[in-house]
């Protein structure tokens, strides 16, 4: 039996085992299964690789995405330059680390791009974990500027307590932190939604639930918004794609 699996903390609300149990009944993929391996710890991850002896290959998830990079045998120069690490393939007992995220955010931030007349983006990436460094490399690929918003005080980060009204200069705003993923489904980022207009585009890498409050309060303002399932999905696929390959 040939084993793949999603490493992070909470990950009990993930569909990737959804996906790929579909994926492989669709493409009649036998001996093989997709899990869920919640680590307390990343300090637990050595002990998972030696209790897992049919490991081929892991997604990686928050908090982990950074984290992961110090067991790690070979990381591919995209996933370093990025800066984080969402997914992992075990090859003649050496652990090689790569970043699906960035291609599976652009692909699926592109048609968004391409529905809004508005022709020079500023783009607020909300949070500055692993998957935020897979979000900025992808703006710098599209020629998007952006700025951080954070709860850390930093010197060119912006934090969300003085954001205030620079908001309706920034046309594209992404969350990429776990406000609003279920089970916390009430809680949304600390922003003045009043101030977003039908120009604005919002996308929330969180998919479960379908719809957080942070979009919500996109559809009232009738702003264009997208959540991470897309994401998921394309990300996923290109992670197979180097687990089999």
């Amino acid at each position: 039996m040939k084993l793949y699996g999603l490493i992070g903390r909470y990950i009990s609300h993930s569909f990737s085992p959804s996906f790929f149990a579909r994926k492989f009944a669709k493409e009649g993929i036998e001996g093989t299964q997709y899990k869920l391996f919640p680590l307390e710890s990343i300090h637990d991850f050595p002990t998972l690789i030696e209790q897992q002896k049919n490991l081929c290959g892991l997604n990686v998830t928050i908090p982990y995405k950074e984290q992961i990079f110090e067991y790690l045998d070979v990381v591919t120069d995209e996933a370093r330059a990025i800066g984080a690490v969402n997914t992992i393939a075990f090859r003649a007992g050496k652990l090689y680390g790569y970043n699906t995220d960035v291609y599976g955010f652009r692909e699926s931030l592109r048609p968004l791009l391409g529905q809004n007349k508005q022709q020079n983006y500023q783009a607020l990436i909300l949070g500055t974990g692993g998957a935020s460094k897979a979000v900025a490399y992808a703006l710098n690929q599209l020629d998007i500027g952006f700025s951080y918003v954070s709860r850390q005080e930093k010197a060119d980060w912006y934090q969300y307590r003085n954001i205030g009204d620079r908001i309706k200069d920034y046309k594209l705003i992404i969350n990429t932190t776990p406000l609003g993923m279920s089970p916390n489904v009430d809680s949304k980022p600390d922003l003045d939604y009043d101030l977003l207009s039908k120009d604005h585009i919002l996308y929330d890498l969180v998919y479960n639930p379908e719809k957080t409050v942070f979009l919500q309060e996109a559809e009232k303002r009738n702003c264009l918004s997208k959540n991470g399932l897309e994401m998921l999905h394309l990300q996923a696929e290109k992670a197979w794609k180097i687990w089999t390959t």
